[in-house]
This record gives C-alpha cells, structure tokens and sequence, in this order.
C-alpha cells in the first residue's frame, strides 16, 4: 500500500464519520418536530399547551380514533366475506346488510358530530347501535334545552329515538 492509498482510506473513513454524526444530528431533529425530546424523555408539544385543554382532546381524539378503527376493520372483514365464494347466498345477503348499516351509521355518526360541533359544542363523540344512539359531549354543565338539542339532531340525522347523552368533562 502506498502513500496515496493510506491518505484515500483515512479521508473515507473521516467522511463516513462525518456522515454518522451528520445522520444522528438529522435524526435528534426529526424526533424534536416530531414533538419527542429524547434526552428528557419528554413530550415537547405537552409542554407548550394547557394540560387540562391537551387532555380533553386527546380523549375524544383517541377515542374518536379507536371507534373508527374498529368500524374500519369491521366493514374490511365484512367485504372478505361478501368476496369469499364459499360463503352462501343466504348469507352474503345477510353480511350486505350489516355493511350496509354500518356505513350508513358511520355517515350518519359523522354527520351528527358536524352539526353538534356547529352548534358550539367543542369536543363531540356518537356511536350509532342498531336503535340507540350514544353522544359523548365535552361541557361543565347540560341543560334541558341542550338535551333537546342534541336529541333533535340525532332525531333529524337519524331518525333514532333513543339517544343516550352522556357529558363529560375530559
């Protein structure tokens, strides 16, 4: 090996450490915006907002994402089956029934939060059971009138009669 070898092979190493420590820099940045503070081991966008107003969001966010989750795996395993040819006639027809009412609640609970959510409530949540209709609705206090409200819309939306309202202060 020469001179020149020798000097090619230190500046490749040089570099490649200087691409190492470039990448973890770049990477300890991306985690920053991300909102992640690695060496506190902390959330760094909790500590820029109010933690009660943070908590109440992040319930009816989570909660609001679990529901469609679970409303998305359903009608997904729903399809397979209406696919699978050897599912019977009988009940195929059943199973295009049930994904039919579940994307029609599903339009439905979307369009009952869009309208609650117009009428000044902050933070609204529904979930459309066959004949029952549930609202999880963020407020200190629910009047009469606001219960008529919100029955009248799931109503209008819906046409259910049994809406459960349930108030929550998260």
């Amino acid at each position: 090996m020469n001179k020149k070898q020798g000097v090619i092979i230190v500046v490749l190493l040089a570099l490649i450490v200087c691409a190492g420590i470039a990448a973890t820099k770049l990477n300890a940045d991306l985690d920053y915006v991300a909102g992640n503070d690695m060496l506190n081991g902390k959330n760094t966008i909790s500590l820029n907002e109010s933690n009660e107003k943070t908590t109440a969001t992040n319930f009816f966010q989570e909660s609001q994402l679990i529901r469609d989750n679970k409303e998305a795996q359903t009608l997904q395993t729903l399809k397979a089956l209406i696919d699978d040819e050897n599912v019977s006639k009988e009940e195929r027809t059943k199973l295009n029934k049930q994904y039919t009412e579940l994307a029609l609640a599903i339009k439905d609970q979307s369009q009952i939060e869009t309208v609650l959510k117009s009428k000044g409530y902050d933070e609204v949540l529904c979930y459309i059971n066959e004949s029952k209709a549930t609202v999880v609705i963020k407020t200190d206090e629910l009047t009469e009138k606001d219960k008529k409200q919100i029955q009248e819309v799931v109503m209008d939306v819906t046409q259910i009669r049994d809406v459960e309202i349930q108030p929550s202060k998260k």
